[in-house]
């Protein structure tokens, strides 16, 4: 009998695997970069859309940075985990305008009596210095250590009081998804290989050092979205 701790990791690896469609081992890192800014627009959309999605379009404007999932993954039947890739955009302190994206990957696990499989988009809103700070690092577990206060999905939280605030779309057996014990890091190879170099998170998203011409949708997308009443 394996350690719940082994299974447990075992299975997160297996759903990370799961949530990354297979289509994406015949593009070219550069290419499946560029499939995720393409679905984050249509994520974005969505969530402009849905009339369940008031509370983020509320507020979405006051965010510091969002960080777009377009498939959260889950799967597993007593194991429930969830991975995907998204990709983070940045406002810029004193244009307001957006940054480039920044890929990252968000892998959670959990243990419980759960059945079933789903895909739901998710968008983080970055509300805070202290949420923009651990973006910026190698990696960070949301609530591992009580700096970093996370809100629910879509609705209960005030953003005045939350570093992070999760939103989802997607109806499945495993209903809501929390954002406690989720990893998020971010993908160096992909950005490595969408922007022809070696750079970091901090050099996208706060030195604008770096550019892509394929990301204009995107960033008009996201300025529409954060500027919406």
């Amino acid at each position: 009998m394996y350690p719940v701790k082994h299974f447990a990791l075992t299975a997160l690896m297996a759903i990370v695997g799961f949530s990354v469609p297979a289509s994406a081992a015949d593009y070219s890192e550069a290419d499946a970069a560029q499939k995720v800014v393409n679905e984050a627009v249509d994520t974005l959309e969505n969530f402009q859309l849905d009339s369940k999605q008031a509370w983020f379009r509320q507020n979405v404007s006051k965010a510091r940075a969002l960080f777009i999932i377009p498939r959260l993954g889950k799967g597993g039947f007593i194991f429930a985990g969830s991975g995907g890739r998204g990709l983070v955009v940045a406002r810029d302190k004193e244009t307001g305008g957006w940054s480039q994206p920044a890929f990252y990957t968000v892998g959670s696990a959990s243990i419980g009596l759960q059945a079933g499989a789903q895909e739901s988009e998710v968008i983080y809103l970055v509300m805070s210095d202290v949420g923009m700070k651990a973006l910026m690092g190698t990696k960070f577990q949301l609530g591992a250590d009580g700096t970093l206060t996370t809100g629910p999905i879509g609705m209960g939280a005030q953003a005045a009081t939350r570093d992070i605030l999760s939103f989802s779309r997607g109806v499945g057996l495993f209903g809501g998804i929390s954002a406690e014990g989720t990893v998020i890091q971010p993908d160096l190879k992909r950005n490595e290989a969408y922007y022809g170099q070696i750079v970091s998170p901090t050099e996208i998203l706060l030195r604008h050092s770096v550019q892509n011409a394929d990301t204009g949708l995107l960033i008009a997308k996201v300025s529409s979205t954060a500027a919406a009443k």
